[in-house]
């Protein structure tokens, strides 16, 4: 292996966060050559709403896999919210570096804070979880799809009619476009999706040393955030139709993880949290959702 070829999305965001995996990786193996590969998804040509019944399809990941997967790129770069639960077999999935703020923000067109947005005020969000979280605070909120990479929904913000979005602070964090942000929402009353804010390699099962690598740059609070959120996600039911959302943070030894289950109307949103230690992930992600499915039903 002398030269690692990365496979990306072609968006500004995913651009930058494959050169950040990039530097890394140039750091941990600085006498390797690494070089990139834009890939176009289905999620990146169609901009209608995604299907309810078809989030989590690889919608932005499927096509950069193929190529993975017919060795015409090494490493797949996601952002690990965009992949689905049943990865493709044959391939590993690692999230890699400290995770990014996994908050969700406004960003409001008169810089108005979502309790001052004015009544039957337009939200933009292409997310179920985000529209049940917005829907249970403001039941008169009008919310409503918005498509596109972070660039063309903040265009859409100032073009057209809306009076917010909500979007995700990792992405505006590394635009360096934070100075839009209205107002951050904690992590315990808006909780974000499972693995927000986490970036991921994925790369051939059979390519020991390649996934050596890739074990060089993990972050160990991260991975153990996300094996609470996936353990979540996965007792709950990986095609729960229901909005939900998993949000962990770690310190040296203890966890605590957040979870919150809805209606698509927000009605019956409930929140919730569980605390143990940081080797404790998984259990903890599977004790807090046996304790919120039945409120789920």
């Amino acid at each position: 292996m002398q030269k690692v070829v990365l496979g990306t999305r072609g968006s500004k965001l995913a651009l930058v966060q494959t050169a950040l995996v990039m530097d890394a990786l140039k750091k941990a193996a600085p006498e390797l050559q690494f070089g990139t590969k834009v890939i176009t998804t289905k999620g990146d040509v169609n901009s209608s709403p995604i299907p309810l019944d078809t989030v989590g399809k690889a919608w932005f990941t499927g096509e950069i896999e193929e190529e993975l997967m017919t060795k015409k790129i090494d490493v797949a770069v996601h952002s690990l919210k965009d992949v689905p639960p049943d990865i493709t077999a044959g391939s590993i999935v690692v999230p890699v570096m400290r995770r990014e703020d996994p908050r969700d923000v406004l960003v409001s067109k008169e810089n108005l804070m979502l309790e001052k947005l004015p009544q039957g005020a337009i939200v933009g969000t292409d997310s179920s979880r985000r529209k049940a979280q917005l829907l249970a605070k403001r039941p008169d909120l009008r919310v409503v799809s918005i498509r596109g990479n972070v660039d063309t929904r903040l265009r859409k913000l100032r073009e057209e009619n809306y009076d917010a979005i909500v979007i995700a602070a990792a992405g505006l964090a590394r635009l360096s476009l934070l100075d839009v942000v209205t107002e951050y929402f904690e992590i315990d009353t808006f909780v974000p999706a499972p693995g927000q804010g986490v970036l991921a390699a994925q790369a051939r099962a059979d390519d020991a040393q390649l996934l050596q690598l890739l074990s060089v740059i993990r972050d160990a609070a991260t991975v153990a955030e996300v094996q609470a959120e996936r353990a979540f996600v996965d007792m709950i039911g990986g095609g729960c139709k229901s909005p939900l959302g998993a949000c962990a943070r770690a310190t040296a030894t203890a966890l605590e993880l957040f979870g919150m289950v809805a209606e698509d109307d927000g009605s019956g949103a409930r929140f919730d949290r569980e605390k143990g230690l940081i080797g404790d992930a998984e259990e903890m992600g599977t004790r807090l959702a046996q304790r919120m499915q039945p409120k789920a039903a």
